[in-house]
C-alpha cells in the first residue's frame, strides 16, 4: 500500500518483518502543511499519547516548513499550473486493498505513454512542483528501498495511492484512522462520498482534480492511478472525467480478508501517535468496508460502456501476466501491446522470483467471511 506498510504473516505465525521501517522514517502525515496538522489534531482532540509526543512534535516542526515552501510553489507556479489541461482522461486501477493493485499497477506503468503519481508527489502534492527535483534526492536515503509488506521496489519515486495525496491536502478520508488508531474507523462518509452534502463532493473532486493537473505539469502522458477506495467512487470519477478508463481486480476472499486485518493493524502500529489499544474495531472495518465499497461499485459500474471496463482475477493475472495486460490494452483500446512488451518483460523478469503470500484463516473466521461477503464470493465466482 505505501513504503510504510508492514509485511503480514498468517494467523497463528509469528509475524516476520523483512524490512522494518526505521525511526527516521518520515510518516505520510509528515507532508501535512501546519494549517492541516493543527486541524487534524483539533479533530481529535489532540488525543497524543505521551509516548509518542516526539513523532507529532517532528511533525509539527516539518508542517511549518511544508507551508513555506508550498507558499514559494503558489507563487512561483500556480498561475502555469492552472492553465494546465490534461490531454488524457486518467486511468483508474479498481479493487479492494490487497487485491493485487499494487502489482497490476506496476505493470501498467511499464507502458512508456503512461505516468503515474509518485510517492514524493503524494508526500507533499502541495510543493513538490517546486521542490521535487533537489528535495527529492536529498531525502531519498530516509525511505526504505523495499516495501516491508511484501518486499517490493520502495522510495520517492515509485508509485503511490493519491489517497494520502488529499489526506496531505487536507481532505478527509479514512487513512487518518491510522493516526489515531484507539478513536476507531475515520471518515466514513469518504469512502464512497455518496453522503456528502454537493459542497463536499465539489470540494472532494476539486482537490483531486488539481493534484492531476500538478502531476501533469511535469509530465503530459495518461496518469495511472491506483487507490482503492477509488472502487467506492466510480460516479464522482466519471464526473470529473467521463471519457475515463477502468481497471478493476479481485481477488480470493479469504485472502483479502486476512491480508487486509494485518495491513491495517500494521499501519495503525507504524502511523500512529497515541496507545495503540485493542484494535478490534479494525475486523468491523474491514468487513463493513467491502460491503460498502461493493454496494457502490455495483451500482456504479453500470454506469460505463464496455470501453472503459475491464474485470480481471488476481490469480489469472499471476499466472499469465502477459495474456491478461493483453486483453485490457485491447478492450480499453490503449493502443498496441507490442509497444508495451518489450518494458514488460524486463519488469517481469526483475520480479521473477517474487511469490505471492499464501494465508491461513481459521474455520470460525472462514465462515464469518464467507456469510458477510457472501455477495463478492459469487459475483466473481470465489
Amino acid at each position: 500500500m505505501s513504503v510504510l506498510d508492514e509485511r503480514l504473516a498468517a494467523p497463528h505465525r509469528k509475524r516476520v518483518v523483512k524490512n522494518p521501517v526505521p525511526w527516521y522514517t518520515p510518516r505520510f502525515w509528515h507532508g501535512m502543511r501546519f494549517s492541516t496538522w493543527i486541524g487534524t489534531l483539533a479533530h481529535n482532540h489532540f488525543d497524543v499519547s505521551f509516548t509518542k509526543s516526539h513523532t507529532a512534535a517532528s511533525i509539527t516542526l516539518v508542517s511549518g516548513l511544508n507551508s513555506f515552501l508550498a507558499l514559494l510553489d503558489r507563487l512561483v507556479y500556480s498561475r502555469k499550473v492552472e492553465e494546465v489541461e490534461i490531454p488524457h482522461s486518467p486511468l483508474f486501477i479498481l479493487g479492494h486493498w490487497r487485491a493485487g493493485t499494487t502489482f497490476l499497477h506496476e505493470l501498467l506503468i511499464c507502458d512508456p505513454e503512461h505516468t503515474y503519481p509518485n510517492t514524493y508527489q503524494c508526500f507533499v502534492p502541495h510543493h513538490f512542483v517546486l521542490t521535487e527535483t533537489w528535495l527529492a534526492p536529498l531525502t531519498s536515503k530516509l525511505i526504505p528501498s523495499r516495501r516491508p509488506m511484501d518486499n517490493m521496489a520502495a522510495g520517492w519515486r515509485r508509485p503511490q495511492e493519491d489517497e494520502f495525496a488529499l489526506s496531505n491536502l487536507g481532505v478527509p478520508t479514512p487513512y487518518l484512522s491510522m493516526l489515531f488508531p484507539r478513536r476507531g474507523e475515520a471518515y466514513p462518509e469518504y469512502l464512497d462520498l455518496r453522503a456528502l452534502e454537493p459542497a463536499q463532493r465539489q470540494l472532494w473532486g476539486t482537490a483531486l482534480h488539481e493534484f492531476f493537473k500538478r502531476v501533469t505539469f511535469r509530465d503530459s502522458r495518461r496518469i495511472i492511478v491506483k487507490s482503492p477506495p477509488h472502487t467506492a467512487r466510480v460516479r464522482t470519477l466519471l464526473e470529473l472525467y467521463p471519457d475515463a478508463k477502468f481497471v478493476h481486480i479481485v481477488r480470493d476472499p479469504y485472502d483479502l480478508f486476512v491480508s487486509t486485518m494485518g495491513l491495517w493493524k500494521s499501519l495503525n502500529e507504524v502511523q500512529r501517535i497515541q496507545v495503540l489499544g485493542d484494535q478490534e474495531w479494525v475486523e468491523e472495518y474491514v468487513l463493513g468496508s467491502l460491503e460498502r465499497m461493493y454496494a457502490a461499485y455495483e451500482e456504479d459500474r453500470q454506469r460505463l460502456a464496455e470501453n472503459q471496463i475491464v474485470e480481471l482475477r488476481y490469480e489469472d493475472l499471476v499466472q499469465d501476466p502477459h495474456t491478461c495486460v493483453r486483453k485490457l490494452y485491447a478492450e480499453l483500446e490503449l493502443g498496441e501491446f507490442a509497444s508495451v512488451e518489450p518494458a514488460l518483460n524486463e519488469h517481469l523478469a526483475a520480479v521473477k522470483n517474487y511469490h505471492p503470500n499464501h494465508y491461513e484463516i481459521a474455520d470460525e473466521k472462514r465462515a464469518m467471511v464467507r456469510e458477510r461477503w457472501a455477495g463478492y464470493f459469487e459475483k466473481y465466482g470465489y
